[in-house]
């Protein structure tokens, strides 16, 4: 068994490529617009909780673990809330709007985490007023949402990048380097699913069209972001599943097809309970990434003709300290993407959700462009 202390050099591995003149410029204004903090001679990248709930508190229960990172302000439609977030979390600011936050000068990035529909405005808003942001998956509820998103952030040269902290853990960024080195021999398939037994009330948020519930935007976007991840953008997408009364999905199979005929085998519901397990399959051998797929700590790489090697790379503190580092050094450094988590990969991502809406016939409900 190999135990991995420090996690591995995530490196590049997206497919977009911001260099030349174009991107240097947006730099140089990223550069002059972020009004970042010097401490000792060190940055620090000043962040803005929007929407305090419970995701929200799980992040930035991670704080203590990233360095050059503060948070400074928490922002919600209810000042009650806010307060409250405020309090159990020792931020010195508060705000009781959206707005509000947006105006906030001693803020350079905003932490989206409301819920789905919302995201559009809030993102757009905040990248109008040179805010970076990290918003949570799922990046939006319509493929055409996301583009919109994702062309003012490259337009306007502000950092934005999709909050899926999969692609951050210490554990698959080691799966990653074993793909790329050649331990699976050609990559053929990505076999895997992951689910939650949710509460069947159709008024719970899981199953309420109005703020995005549904089977695809709370599950299946883990397991489609990861086959994207390790096969690239797929060129076919099938799915069957089951709707809900309220029109939401609760729950699906998908079959993905990608260039030189390889495949992701995915299932996602709001009904069944599942080990939450991935696994990638070459010509050379496989790796099971254990449960929960999404946050492991642990893969087992089986090749041919060799016993299987058991590989633990813990995460640092919940799991959410991996993605803050990458986004606070991102900003420090002046870059308007990751190159972890690219834009183009969250428009794959969101254009397979599309898909996958479009077929089963889920009722969705993007939320306005404005706030």
């Amino acid at each position: 068994m190999v135990v991995l202390n420090k996690a591995p050099s995530l490196g590049r591995t997206g497919d977009h490529d911001p260099v030349g003149p174009a991107w240097a410029n947006r730099v140089t204004r990223l550069c002059l617009r972020y009004a970042l903090i010097h401490q000792d001679g060190e940055m620090t990248v000043r962040w803005g909780v929007v929407g305090p709930g419970r995701i929200a508190s799980k992040v930035i229960g991670d704080a203590p673990h990233v360095p050059g990172a503060e948070f400074v302000a928490v922002a919600s439609r209810s000042a009650e809330r806010a307060q409250a977030f405020a309090d159990a979390h020792g931020l010195p600011r508060v705000h009781d709007s959206y707005r509000a936050m947006l105006d906030d000068d001693g803020v350079d990035i905003l932490y989206i985490a409301t819920t789905h529909p919302q995201h559009r405005a809030i993102a757009l808003a905040a990248l109008r007023a040179g805010k970076a942001i990290l918003l949570e998956k799922s990046f939006t509820v319509t493929p055409e949402a996301t583009r919109e998103i994702v062309d003012l952030a490259r337009s306007t040269g502000t950092f934005a990048m999709e909050a899926m902290w999969t692609r951050f853990q210490p554990a698959v960024v080691r799966l990653r380097e074993l793909i790329a080195d050649g331990a699976l021999g050609e990559v053929r398939s990505v076999q895997g699913e992951l689910c939650v037994q949710a509460n069947q009330d159709p008024s719970d948020r899981f199953l309420n069209p109005a703020i995005g519930g549904g089977a695809v935007f709370d599950l299946s976007v883990y397991p489609i972001s990861f086959a994207q991840m390790v096969l690239g953008n797929p060129d076919v997408v099938h799915a069957h599943g089951v709707l809900t009364d309220t029109g939401v999905d609760l729950e699906e199979s998908m079959m993905l097809g990608f260039p030189g005929a390889r495949t992701a085998g995915l299932f996602c519901s709001l009904r069944c309970s599942s080990p939450g397990q991935m696994r990638v399959f070459g010509t050379d051998g496989w790796i099971d990434v254990l449960p929960r797929f999404h946050h492991p700590d642990t893969i087992v790489l089986h090749r041919r003709d060799a016993e299987p090697e058991t590989i633990v790379a813990p995460r640092t503190g919940a799991g959410y300290a991996h993605e803050l580092i990458e986004v606070t050094e991102c900003i420090a450094a002046g870059k308007p993407e990751s190159d972890v988590m690219p834009l183009a990969d969250t428009v794959a991502v969101q254009d397979v959700m599309g898909d996958v809406v479009l077929q089963l016939g889920v009722r969705i409900e993007e939320g306005p462009a404005q706030l």
